[in-house]
């Protein structure tokens, strides 16, 4: 069984900073793109930022240049540095992998982690 598993999540001031973290487990041989989703009540899950095996990034508009993704190949790990907080920034954030490949062959599977609350106080 994969298993995405986020943490870092929590409350901060406007201004302040959080580093967001999610591994992935179970018999992954690897995994194409590693991204974090965010979403608020009453709205449509949307892409934050996401990062391929070779390093190339992705990221929305509104966190662009105070955002951050990074990815571990090694340990499937994939990071989300968020600084300079805005509490528009307040979501529930997913972390998703995609076109992941495991040892029994499969591939081009996705998956979601559980998600993490992050908010900025106003």
């Amino acid at each position: 069984q994969v298993q995405l598993v986020e943490s870092g999540g929590g409350l901060v001031q406007p201004g302040g900073s959080l580093r967001l973290s999610c591994a992935a487990s179970g018999r992954i041989f690897s995994i194409n793109v590693m991204g974090w989703y965010r979403q608020t009540p009453g709205k449509q899950r949307e892409l934050v930022a996401r990062i391929t095996s070779v390093g190339n990034t992705n990221y929305a508009d509104s966190v662009k240049g105070r955002f951050t993704i990074s990815r571990d190949n090694a340990k499937n790990t994939v990071y989300l540095q968020m600084n300079s907080l805005k509490p528009e920034d307040t979501a529930v954030y997913y972390c998703n992998a995609d076109q992941v490949f495991l040892y029994d062959g499969s591939g081009y599977k996705n998956y979601w982690g559980q998600g993490t609350q992050v908010t900025v106080s106003s």
